[in-house]
C-alpha cells in the first residue's frame, strides 16, 4: 500500500509533515485556511498536485465549521487570494483557485455545499488520474522500447504518493512499469539542496519494494548508459511544452538528450497552463539561503551505520558563514528536450512545428 500525504474524513483534514520524513511519520492537522497556508509555505506539504489539494480541502473544512450568518462567497474567495500568495510557480494552485472562485461568484452565499463537494471530488480524481498517467507513460516507454522487456528509469525531486493524494505522476510511471514486470531498476537523485530524492523518494522506493538506487545530482551524466529513460513531474507546462520542475530537472534534460534517451514529464491536465506562451513567463520561486547552507537530520552512531543515536533532527551548517547564495527552487526545461508528456488524457508529443498542441 502507497504512503498517504494526505487523510480527510469529513471535517477532519491531516497532512503527513515531510519535513520529518524519513526518520519520523507525523500528521499535522490543518484546522483552517492559516494552517494550510502555513505548511504549504514551509513545505511540509509539497508537489503542485498535492499542493492544491490540501488547500481546497482546508477551504472546505473551515467552511464546515463557519457560522451559517458567515458570508461563504467572501469567505471563499478571501482564502483562496491568500493560499496563492503561499508559493508562486505551481499552476495548480492558481487554477484551482480560480475554479473555485468562480462557483462561489456564481452561487454566491449559497456556495458553501457546492465549494465542499468540488474539494472532494478533487481528492478522489487525483488519485484516479495518477493511475492514468503512469499507465500513458508506461505504454510510451514501452512503445518506444519495443525490444526490451525491463527498463531503467531515473527519476528526480519527488512526484510519488508524498506529492499527491497518491500513487503519483513519474514515480505513478515507475510504479507502473514495476507492477506490469516491466522495471528493472529504478534511480532516484538526491535533490539538492532540499533533498526530496534521498529523503522522500528513496522512502517511498524503499516502502513499496521497488529496486532502487539513491544517486547523487552530479552522478547521473556517469550512468547514463545504465538508463534507459528519465522520468521527471511538472509545477507548470506553457502552451509551448516549456516545464518548470525541481531545480536540476533541465541539466537532467540536456543529459538524456545527449545520450539520445527519452526524456518524460508526468503531470495531470490541471498543471498546463495554456495562459503562458513560453517558460520565459513562469514566476520562479527563491527558496531561503538557509535550505543550501545547512543540512538538517538526526545524529547516527558511526560513519557506518544507519543506526539513530538519537533520533532528535539537528541542523548543521556546510557552507562558508558569509557567502552569498542563490536557490531558485525550479528551473525552466525548453519544449525542444522533452521527448513526451504524460498526462491523464495520454502522452502529448511535439508536432512537426517543434510545439505541442494541448487543444
Amino acid at each position: 500500500m502507497s504512503l498517504q500525504a494526505i487523510i480527510y474524513n469529513e471535517d477532519k483534514l491531516l497532512v503527513l509533515d515531510q519535513l520529518l520524513l524519513p526518520y519520523e511519520r507525523k500528521y499535522i492537522s490543518v484546522s483552517n485556511v492559516e494552517d494550510a497556508f502555513a505548511v504549504i509555505k514551509k513545505m511540509q506539504v509539497r508537489g503542485a498536485p498535492a499542493i492544491a489539494i490540501v488547500a481546497a480541502l482546508s477551504v472546505a473544512v473551515g467552511l464546515k465549521h463557519l457560522s451559517e450568518d458567515a458570508d461563504a462567497k467572501e469567505y471563499v474567495i478571501n482564502s483562496f487570494e491568500h493560499l496563492k500568495q503561499s508559493r508562486p510557480t505551481a499552476v495548480n494552485l492558481f487554477e484551482t483557485a480560480k475554479f473555485m472562485q468562480g462557483i462561489a461568484l456564481q452561487e454566491g452565499k449559497n456556495c458553501r455545499n457546492k465549494i465542499i463537494q468540488e474539494a472532494e471530488r478533487m481528492l478522489v480524481k487525483d488519485l484516479e488520474d495518477n493511475h492514468n498517467i503512469g499507465t500513458a507513460g508506461r505504454k510510451f516507454l514501452l512503445q518506444h522500447y519495443k525490444d526490451k522487456d525491463k527498463l531503467t528509469v531515473l527519476t528526480h525531486c519527488n512526484t510519488g504518493s508524498l506529492a499527491t493524494s497518491g500513487y503519483g505522476t513519474a514515480l505513478g510511471i515507475i510504479r507502473s512499469l514495476h507492477e506490469s514486470g516491466n522495471l528493472e531498476h529504478a534511480y532516484c537523485t538526491e535533490t539538492r539542496p532540499y533533498n526530496q530524492g534521498s529523503r522522500l523518494t528513496a522512502f517511498e522506493l524503499v516502502h513499496d519494494k521497488i529496486p532502487a538506487t539513491l544517486v547523487t545530482d552530479s552522478t547521473v551524466a556517469s550512468i547514463m548508459h545504465k538508463i534507459d529513460a528519465i522520468v521527471v513531474g511538472a509545477d507548470r507546462v506553457t502552451r509551448n511544452g516549456d516545464t518548470a520542475n525541481k531545480i536540476g530537472t533541465y541539466n537532467l534534460a540536456i543529459l538524456a538528450k545527449h545520450f539520445g534517451k527519452p526524456f518524460i514529464v508526468a503531470a495531470p491536465f490541471s498543471s498546463i497552463d495554456t495562459s503562458l506562451a513560453s517558460g520565459s513567463q513562469i514566476t520562479i520561486e527563491q527558496r531561503p539561503p538557509i535550505e543550501m547552507t545547512t543540512i538538517t537530520g538526526p545524529i547516527i552512531t558511526d560513519s557506518n551505520s544507519r543506526n539513530l543515536e538519537d533520533p532528535k533532527r539537528v541542523r548543521i551548517s556546510i557552507a562558508a558563514p558569509g557567502i552569498d547564495v542563490y536557490s531558485p527552487a525550479f528551473d525552466v526545461t525548453p519544449a525542444n528536450l522533452i521527448t513526451a508528456i504524460a498526462t491523464e488524457k495520454g502522452f502529448y508529443t511535439q508536432q512537426t512545428n517543434n510545439k505541442y498542441d494541448f487543444s
